[in-house]
C-alpha cells in the first residue's frame, strides 16, 4: 500500500466540461469542491439564490459573477440553464445527495 503525497492530496484536481445551452454556445464548467458543496447545503436560501451561487462557483468560462447568472435567469427562457446545473451536479458527484435537497427538480 502507498502513502499519499500531503502536497498530492492538497493540489486541486478539477476537469472541465464544456455544456451546450442550446441556441447559444457552449460555457464551460468545473465540479465544485466539496468545501463548496457544504455552502451550498448548509446555507438556507432560497432556490433561485442556491442557483446563482452554484453557477457563479461552477462556471469557467465564461466567468460568471452571481450578478451576472441573475441577469442570465432573466434573459433566458426557463428550461435553458438546467442542463447546465444538471451537468454541474453530476460532474460535482452531488446528483444524488446534494441535488435532490438543493434543487428538486433534479429528483427522478
Amino acid at each position: 500500500m502507498t502513502t499519499v503525497d500531503k502536497a498530492a492530496l492538497l493540489a486541486k484536481r478539477f476537469g472541465v466540461e464544456p455544456v451546450e445551452v442550446p441556441g447559444v454556445g457552449t460555457v464551460k464548467i468545473r465540479p465544485l469542491s466539496r468545501a463548496e458543496a457544504y455552502e451550498l447545503r448548509n446555507r438556507e436560501m432560497p432556490e433561485k439564490d442556491m442557483e446563482v451561487r452554484l453557477l457563479a462557483l461552477a462556471l469557467v468560462e465564461p466567468k460568471l459573477t452571481e450578478d451576472d447568472v441573475r441577469a442570465w435567469q432573466e434573459a433566458s427562457p426557463a428550461g435553458e440553464i438546467d442542463p447546465v446545473v444538471k451537468a454541474v451536479l453530476r460532474h460535482s458527484g452531488m446528483e444524488k445527495t446534494a441535488a435532490k435537497a438543493a434543487f428538486p427538480e433534479v429528483r427522478g
